[in-house]
């Protein structure tokens, strides 16, 4: 099975870029660069979190009842309603008190303001869920089989890495171990995020 980091990738292509664009009122470009740092700290974020047996189960649970992947067969259509409510629920539950922190640091990597980053990652974050909805239904994955498929995309992550960026999955949330994260994903530089991410 193809990355859930391909899946998303080759969803993102140049009309879905100028819908977002046009959505959170920003340049294409700068989107782009956002995006290529937002869908990895994501499924980070949802790895560290699956790695815990409970949060493991939470996860399969809400992929159960809110995302069969259904989403990305019309994505269009859900851009174009601009509903971020769904996704800034999932962000809560997934970044919880450091999703401040995450778009400091993509504001700092990609020119957008805080504000068009938070809109931003409330839309992509139902994109997420809905590529690991549409895994878990195609291969019958329980939340231990779950866990399994996040922890080898953070490996998978780190083979493929071009040079300085190894390691960067695991470590995304808090490289450092002193609890704030901006500063980390804003050294992680946007040149290498975006290149991985058309890997």
């Amino acid at each position: 099975m193809s990355s859930i980091l391909d899946i998303l990738g080759g969803q993102l292509g140049g009309d879905t870029i100028q819908q977002l664009s046009d959505t959170i009122g920003a340049d294409p470009q700068a989107t782009s660069k956002a995006i290529s740092g937002a869908l990895p700290l994501l499924l980070g974020a949802l790895a560290k979190n699956a790695s815990d047996p409970r949060g493991a189960q939470a996860l399969a649970g809400a992929l159960n009842r809110d995302h069969d992947g259904s989403l990305l067969d019309n994505l269009s259509g859900f851009l174009g309603q601009g509903a971020t409510a769904p996704g800034d629920g999932i962000l809560r539950h997934v970044l919880g008190e450091r999703r401040g922190n995450a778009e400091v640091g993509l504001s700092q990597m990609s020119g957008l303001d805080t504000a068009s980053i938070s809109q931003l990652m409330a839309l992509l974050a139902p994109m997420v869920m809905g590529a690991l909805g549409k895994a878990q239904r195609q291969k019958g994955l329980d939340a231990g089989s779950l866990a399994g498929l996040l922890r080898h995309e953070q490996t998978r992550a780190q083979k493929t890495a071009p040079s300085g960026m190894g390691g960067l999955l695991s470590a995304f949330l808090d490289q450092d171990g002193d609890g704030e994260i901006g500063d980390d994903v804003a050294r992680m530089g946007v040149d290498l995020l975006g290149k991985w991410l058309k890997r």
